[in-house]
C-alpha cells in the first residue's frame, strides 16, 4: 500500500509525497511546537483543518510512523497524537520553513507574526532547534 504514495525514486519528491501536502507539517508544528495532542486540539486550532483532512493526514502520519497515536490514561475514549523520532527529526525543516518564510514572505504577508520566537531563531537557529525538541520530549 504505500509504495503507491511515491512518485518516483528522488529523496525530496518522495519527502514532498508524505509531508508537502497543505497539512502535514501544519499538524507536526502544532505538535512540536504548541502542545496539541488530541484530535479535539487540532479541529480548534486557528488554521481550521476540515475534520475528514485531519483524519486521513493523522491516519497517513501514523502509517509512515511520523506519529503514534494511543490513549489518554484518564480517558481512554480520547486517542493522544504524539510524535515519534521520525516526526521530531522534522523539527529543523519547521525552523527553515519559519526563517524563509520570515525573509521572503513579509512583503506579502504583513501581519506574519513578528515576536521573540523569530529573535531566538535569527540569534541561534540551533539552540533554537535543540529547546524546541528536549521542551517537545519532556511533554510526553
Amino acid at each position: 500500500m504505500m509504495k503507491n504514495k511515491f512518485r518516483c525514486e528522488c529523496p525530496i519528491t518522495s519527502a514532498i509525497d508524505i509531508i508537502g501536502d497543505k497539512w502535514s507539517l501544519i499538524i507536526i508544528k502544532q505538535m512540536l511546537i504548541e502542545g496539541k495532542k488530541t484530535f479535539k486540539d487540532f479541529i480548534e486550532s486557528e488554521e481550521a483543518i476540515a475534520t475528514n483532512i485531519l483524519s486521513s493526514r493523522l491516519k497517513m502520519l501514523e502509517e509512515f510512523k511520523i506519529i503514534i497515536k494511543g490513549k489518554l490514561p484518564e480517558n481512554k475514549k480520547t486517542n493522544i497524537y504524539t510524535l515519534t523520532d521520525k516526526g521530531i527529526a522534522l523539527t529543523p525543516i519547521i525552523v527553515e520553513l519559519s526563517i524563509w518564510s520570515d525573509n521572503n514572505l513579509r512583503e506579502f504577508h504583513s501581519d506574519l507574526y513578528q515576536g521573540e520566537q523569530i529573535e531566538i531563531i535569527r540569534g541561534n537557529k540551533e539552540k533554537f532547534i535543540e529547546n524546541i525538541i528536549e521542551n517537545y520530549k519532556k511533554k510526553i
